[in-house]
Formats: structure tokens, sequence, C-alpha cells
């Protein structure tokens, strides 16, 4: 019997049978969580495949990584990405629009199902998202031929205004959470899983502001404003969620009251100051392209 053979099948299975194994893996443990228990039989097995399908997949980061820079460097369709940055702000903000529309009309479905307000000022919060993003989508349609750096300040800092007027309808969500108690509750892995991809969409939300606000691109970084402000009334929410879910027995109402007060009142300054940054920003530099000789 070869063993080197069989634990390099074992490390190294093909790549057909480690797709296979994510969501049988996933699967496997999320009904022995919810239908069997933490501590059966199927739980155990469930941990022990969940564990060797991450390991099996760490293994392989090497050859992916490999493997996608070698894609990204021979694909012609990625060659016409990285070159055209027109079509790079366009695709991303119709990705954008549809999900933040969509997300929009489910919760405005939600409450007049619901017959909340609730649920129907977060729908105001993020249709109003959507409507900034349409107007960016509509300037890149427009300007498609020829960038015009004035034109896409003004609507820099009118997204900046508009976040000031949108924090109005953020104070009345948070006023909902606080003084009525207005939050969900989940099953601890739905939680949990809420939580992975909201931290995820923040921190990639972070990143872009940073990568696109240092590059002249005003519309861009308008569009990544955008998700930001998004990933952080997101962040709300789910820590609305879950002092609720995980906080019921340990935590009074008084206490969870109090942390979702001062995480508003946080988020509600961090875009304030956002907002009062692009007005700024934007101001400066329509004041600058208006003192050039051919500036409109």
């Amino acid at each position: 019997m070869d063993f080197k053979k069989i634990g390099l099948a074992l490390l190294f299975p093909h790549i057909a049978i480690m797709i296979i194994l994510v969501p049988a893996s996933a699967f496997l443990l999320v009904y022995s969580m919810v239908f069997v228990g933490k501590e059966s039989v199927l739980a155990v097995i469930s941990y022990v495949l969940s564990a060797y399908t991450l390991t099996i997949w760490c293994f392989k980061i090497p050859y992916l990584i490999k493997y996608f820079k070698n894609f990204k460097e021979n694909n012609k369709y990625l060659r016409i990405w990285r070159g055209d940055e027109v079509l790079r702000i366009k695709l991303p903000l119709y990705g954008t629009l549809v999900f933040n529309t969509a997300y929009a009309v489910l919760q405005l479905c939600l409450g007049l199902y619901h017959k909340t307000f609730w649920y129907c000022s977060l729908a105001f919060y993020y249709l109003s998202l959507a409507v900034m993003r349409f107007f960016l989508v509509r300037h890149t349609r427009k300007f498609k031929e020829a960038r015009e750096i004035l034109a896409e300040y003004k609507k820099y800092r009118a997204c900046g205004i508009v976040f000031l007027i949108m924090n109005l309808f953020l104070a009345l969500i948070i006023f909902f959470m606080v003084y009525w108690g207005r939050t969900f509750n989940h099953h601890e892995i739905t939680t949990i899983a809420m939580a992975a991809y909201t931290f995820t969409s923040l921190t990639l939300a972070i990143i872009n502001v940073i990568k696109y606000n240092k590059r002249n691109n005003p519309i861009y970084s308008a569009s990544k404003a955008i998700s930001l402000a998004s990933a952080a009334v997101s962040i709300l929410t789910l820590e609305a969620t879950m002092l609720t879910t995980f906080g019921k027995e340990t935590m009074d109402n008084f206490t969870r009251q109090l942390f979702l007060a001062l995480s508003g009142a946080g988020v509600s300054a961090f875009i304030i100051a956002m907002a009062v940054y692009m007005i700024i920003k934007a101001n400066k530099n329509i004041k600058k392209l208006k003192e050039l000789p051919d500036g409109k």
C-alpha cells in the first residue's frame, strides 16, 4: 500500500470532488445543528467533514492564485475591462442599482404585508440610495464619450447633500429600534451568516472608498460612498438582530436600548461626516475648475 499516494490523494483531491464537498459539508453541518443536535454522531461527522473541506481548500490556495493570475492576464474580456474605465464604472453601478431597488421593494412589501412603518422606513432609505445610483448611471450614459469633470463633481456634491437629508430618515429608523424596540429575531445560524455578509460588504466598501477616492473619478467615489452608507446601516440592523437573538438572557432591555442608541448615533454621525466631506471636497474642486480658462 502506497501511503504517500493515499496522502496526496486525500490532501489534493480532484477539483470536482472539492467543489462537491463545499455544499455537501455546509448542508450536513446546518442540518445536524438545526434538526439533529450539536452532540449527535451526525454533528461530529459534519464537523470533521467541514474541517477536512476547509483544509484541502487551504492547500489549494497557491494553485488558485496562480490560475486566476494567468486567467486575468490572458483573458481578452478582462483586458478590455482593465482598459475601459467607463465600463468599470457603469457595470458595478447597474448591478448595485438593481440590488438596491430589489431590496427596497422587498422591504416595502414586508411593510405593506405586516402593516408596519418600520419596514417602510427601511424601504424608503434603500430606495433613496437606489435613486442616487440611478442618477449616477444616467450621468455615465450621457457622458460616455468624454468625461465631464465639472459635472461629475456636481453629482458628487449632490450625493453628499442627499446623504444629509437621508440622515433624517435614518434617525427615524434608529428611533424605532431604540424607543419601540423594533428588532429582528432570527435563528442563530441565519444571524451568523448575516454577520459574515455584512462585515464582508463593509470591509469591501471601505477598501473601495479609499482606493477610488485617490483617483480623479467623483462618480465612482460617490458610488462607493453609497455602498459604505448602505453597509453602515446594515451594521446597525445586524447589531439589533444579534442583541435580540443572542442577548435575551444576558442583557436587559435598557442595556440593549443603550447599545443601539450609541451605535445609531455613531452611524448617523459617520454618515453626516462623510456627507460634509463630500460637499467640501466637491466645492473646492468645482471652484478650481471654474477658475480655469476653459471652465464652465
